[in-house]
């Protein structure tokens, strides 16, 4: 046996009377119970770790469920405020069209009247020209009683037609 095999001997040797001396001391179930522990241990993050998912899981949809809630409340409260825009846009046309048609009438109302005042206005003044105009010309054609009588009747006369 050559050196380098001799020495190869000794250490496989001395590891074997190392690793015996290890399992007399109990070493092996020390290493086992830390890989045991060590293994509870990573079960126990795992299965913690899997509750957490599934709890993250259910907030998630509980979030998602509430928000699809408070869109549709959204869209629900968008839709009331444009129907009641809309109706308020009606109503308010509405009593303006009422508004400007009450206006309308109540300016052809003092327009007809002004035009009747005018109109009764135009009479009295034509009236009044016409009777002074008969006096006028009655007084120089006729003299005394006569006259007089004659200038009464066609002024009354002339008052009444053209009134």
């Amino acid at each position: 046996m050559n050196e380098m095999s001799l020495a190869e001997l000794w250490v496989a040797i001395a590891f074997v009377v190392f690793v015996g001396i290890l399992i007399y001391a109990g070493a092996h179930r020390a290493i086992a119970s830390a890989l045991d522990s060590r293994g509870q241990r990573i079960s126990a993050e795992l299965e913690e770790a899997r509750r957490l998912k599934e709890e993250a899981q259910k907030l998630v949809a509980e979030f998602k469920r509430k928000q699809r809630e408070a869109e549709a409340e959204a869209e629900s409260i968008v839709t009331a405020a444009k129907a009641e825009a809309e109706r308020l846009a009606a109503e308010a046309k509405a009593k303006l069209e009422d508004f400007v048609s009450r206006r309308t009438k109540m300016a052809e109302d003092k327009i007809a009247q002004a035009e009747h005042q005018a109109v009764a206005d135009v009479k009295a003044i034509a009236a009044e020209a016409a009777a002074k105009a008969a006096e006028v010309l009655l007084g120089r054609a006729a003299t005394g009683d006569v006259a007089d009588r004659l200038i009464s009747n066609a002024i009354g006369e002339v008052k009444t037609k053209l009134n």
